[in-house]
């Protein structure tokens, strides 16, 4: 299924009954948040923005043009280029919204006291995930005697927490 319009409604329809069929009184779920869809924009032919539910906060891809899209089965893993490095992305399938990817950047959620702050946390997390990579940089001369600088290496790709800011 391809999303010409914007899904906002959609998903925040489908992960709401997800919540309340299959979620409902696990002991993950942190009551002071909704399920709520961030920042859905289109993104290399796909719908890119941040899925917030009380169990867990992931960038969410949904296809717009199905040329673009990538298929991967449930709970299999597909590689998407950013410009900051790649992250990895599981496949789902809901009646009603059709295929998505999800990547996690938090679960469970009990670092979040409300709604508002984990808002504030996924727009901040998706502004970072679009930002144009930093440019390498390039190692200075010593200006003493000795042997000649060796150019720099490329920075390794940072890893989800380091994404996030939280350390290595």
């Amino acid at each position: 299924m391809s999303h010409r319009a914007d899904p906002t409604g959609l998903v925040e329809e489908t992960f709401e009954r997800i919540r309340r069929e299959r979620m409902d009184g696990l002991p993950i779920l942190n009551p002071a948040l909704a399920v709520e869809a961030i920042g859905l924009q289109r993104w290399n032919g796909h719908w890119l923005g941040i899925l917030l539910t009380p169990w867990a906060m992931s960038v969410l891809l949904l296809p717009d043009d199905r040329a673009a899209w990538v298929s991967t089965l449930a709970q299999q893993r597909r590689f998407v280029q950013f410009p900051f490095g790649d992250l990895a992305f599981l496949g789902g399938d809901e009646e009603g919204l059709g295929e998505y990817q999800t990547c996690s950047l938090f679960s469970p959620m009990e670092a979040f006291a409300t709604q508002r702050e984990a808002r504030e946390t996924a727009l901040a997390s998706l502004a970072a995930l679009l930002a144009p990579a930093p440019a390498p940089r390039e190692a200075v001369p010593e200006q003493t005697a000795g042997p000649a600088p060796v150019a720099a290496a490329r920075p390794p790709v940072p890893s989800r927490r380091r994404f996030l800011g939280l350390g290595a």
